[in-house]
């Protein structure tokens, strides 16, 4: 064991502090041999800075003057530090599982099962497609509800689905206080998700009856959620999510207080729902921001603490499922549910990793609610109070994103509301504009898909669910990160259903393996995110050998690996040869000057692939040609 000084552990006291400045002059250094001459100073930051989604930028470096100002205590405005005093040491947070299962017996055992393992709360669609609100009694049959909280998501159906649970919650005589959990009712969600005005009217009056009559009868209810998930689904930005979020909100408690409540018992009766991504840093500062922004909604409102602490419930994002290589999707939700709980969400949802398939089995529900067992028990995660705190870039993160949120959330205001920016068609443009930036740079692989735009595995057996229930549909969309490629992949399986084998490309490999090894993998990845099987056979070819190796590939396509250097000497005579040989198309994977292209064009060379290119295009035109319906 270690003894330290008793002045503590001075390992660094002989070390002079170093300075920003120092910083920058050794950061221009390395620019300067990586030929980046003119960034110096602050342009040196600029240089390695990214940027992210609503005008954010990540930096290379934060120091204590990007911290926090004043950020409070826990359980305190303005609740950056979380919503509840004691923070997650007592019980960290409330695991709560989402039963998507129509059939009320077999919703009954995937209940019972899941929590005897370690879920806390049950979140249940019911209504429409999903469980009957008949069979709400049978679903729930042997459930202790006074200590199984129920959250409710029945959209147009909610007044029926929760009158039905506070039959069952009296006639089980679970105590008022008791009873927890949500009824679910979202009239703006509702119109977001449908587009259906007429439902929206019934439902928010609704709303308010239900409100009222959980304060009167039961206080640890909750009658409205705040749902972000139609938003972030649609492909909105987490600036974007988070302002509809507000603006919804202030809807809500504005119905609220026209129905008799005070501000205080509207911001009681209320739930905010937001995505978990696998970007747990933005995961963290977007649950911190949401928390700030809604103290600042609920001060100018006139609601005294703790009725203004936000009460959140976090889902891993639906829009990072990929139905190729689900298996990924297990550490897509390790991650974003980590993210969630250090950003200090009061419920996590952990999508099983098969959800975009269909309707989740039992292992994959197993493994959903063990994720936040292990973070919780074995991770001891929620014995820290804001382990993000002090974090400088995630303060800065926090701030800069809750400055963006807000803006969108004025303009919403300013356009009367959320209600109207709905019917008006504001959020839907936005939103659109949105996923199609982010579309582009996924086409273009800037934002990889493990399993699916990097490292495919088309040898993968497909993992086969039963459908689950039709989602409803008329209002905005529902994006998925991997829907372009899924289409590709999509007309392989179907060729090699038709014909017994994918379309192929031969990889054409010049000079040594020293030269090609890293163009050939690059384009070995790229074409397989499409369906496309690259053949490498043999490792190396030239003019004189390209033709016979083409021909025994079975391929309907080339692509030329090697480096520069040696293209400069092999490439047109290979491209001439491949032509002959009747490849359909001839790419070469780099990215030459623009007098070297002319140069491989003229000899056969059809198009280039290159980190960056459009390959979601290249693809697509690729199996066109081949003639892949």
């Amino acid at each position: 064991m270690t003894v330290l000084p008793d002045d503590g552990l001075s390992l660094a006291d002989d070390f002079p502090d170093a300075t920003r400045e120092q910083w920058q002059r050794l950061v221009e250094g390395v620019l300067r041999k990586a030929g980046t001459a003119d960034a110096e100073g602050d342009a040196a930051e600029e240089w390695l800075s990214t940027e992210l989604e609503d005008g954010l930028t990540a930096r290379p470096l934060y120091t204590a003057r990007d911290g926090a100002e004043a950020p409070g205590f826990p359980g305190f405005a303005p609740y950056l530090r979380g919503g509840r005093p004691e923070g997650g040491a007592v019980r960290g947070w409330d695991v709560r599982q989402r039963h998507a299962e129509p059939d009320p017996r077999r919703l009954n055992e995937a209940v019972l099962a899941d929590l005897e393992n370690g879920v806390t709360s049950l979140w249940l669609p019911a209504g429409g497609a999903g469980l009957p609100v008949s069979g709400l009694a049978q679903a729930l049959n042997g459930v202790y509800l006074d200590l199984a909280p129920v959250v409710l998501d029945a959209g147009a159906d909610t007044a029926a689905a929760a009158h039905e649970l506070l039959r069952l919650l009296d006639e089980r005589e679970v105590p008022p206080r008791a009873a927890l959990g949500n009824l679910g009712a979202d009239p703006l969600g509702l119109l977001a998700r449908t587009g259906e005005d007429a439902a929206t009217e019934e439902l928010t009056a609704a709303a308010a009856e239900l409100a009222a009559l959980c304060e009167r009868t039961r206080p640890g209810l909750r009658a409205l959620t705040v749902d972000a998930l139609p938003y972030h689904e649609a492909g909105g930005s987490t600036a974007q999510e988070l302002g509809c979020s507000l603006a919804t909100g202030v809807a809500h408690l504005r119905a609220l207080t026209a129905a008799g409540l005070s501000v205080d018992a509207a911001c009681a009766q209320l739930e905010f729902r937001y995505a978990a991504t696998a970007d747990q840093f933005l995961t963290i500062a977007k649950l911190r921001a949401a928390r700030r922004l809604w103290a600042r909604v609920t001060e100018v409102c006139g609601a005294s603490s703790p009725a203004a602490a936000q009460r959140q419930h976090a889902v891993t994002s639906p829009v990072m499922m990929t139905r190729r290589d689900p298996w990924v999707n297990m550490l897509r939700t390790t991650v974003a549910c980590l993210g969630a709980g250090v950003g200090g969400a009061d419920s996590v949802t952990v999508l099983p990793f098969d959800s975009a398939l269909g309707m989740p089995d039992a292992f994959a529900r197993r493994i959903a609610r063990n994720t936040s067992s292990i973070l919780l028990e074995e991770s001891h995660l929620a014995r820290v109070i804001d382990p993000a705190g002090g974090s400088w870039y995630v303060e800065r993160l926090t701030a800069e994103l809750a400055e963006a949120a807000w803006t969108w959330f004025q303009e919403i205001e300013r356009a009367g509301g959320q209600r109207s920016a709905l019917r008006s068609g504001l959020v839907a443009e936005r939103l659109s504009a949105t996923w199609e930036r982010r579309r582009a740079e996924l086409a273009r692989r800037r934002e990889p898909i493990t399993g699916v735009s990097e490292f495919p595995d088309l040898a993968e057996r497909p993992v086969e669910r039963d459908t689950a229930p039709v989602e409803p549909v008329g209002g905005l969309p529902r994006v998925r990160r991997d829907e372009a490629f899924e289409a590709l992949r999509a007309r392989s399986d179907a060729h090699l259903a038709a014909t017994g084998a994918r379309p192929r490309v031969f990889l054409a490999a010049l000079g040594p393996a020293s030269a090609h090894t890293a163009r050939v993998t690059f384009a070995a990845n790229l074409f397989q995110a499409g369906g496309v099987e690259p053949v490498h056979d043999p490792v190396t070819v030239d003019a004189e050998s390209a033709a016979e190796a083409f021909a025994r590939s079975g391929a309907g396509a080339a692509c030329l690996c090697s480096s520069d250097k040696v293209y400069s000497e092999q490439a047109q005579a290979v491209a001439k040869a491949l032509g002959s040989a009747g490849a359909r198309r001839v790419f070469l994977a780099g990215r030459p000057q623009e007098q070297q292209r002319e140069a491989y064009s003229g000899a056969g060379v059809d198009g280039f692939v290159f980190a960056g290119c459009d390959a979601v295009a290249v693809l697509s035109s690729l199996l066109d040609d081949m003639g892949v319906a």
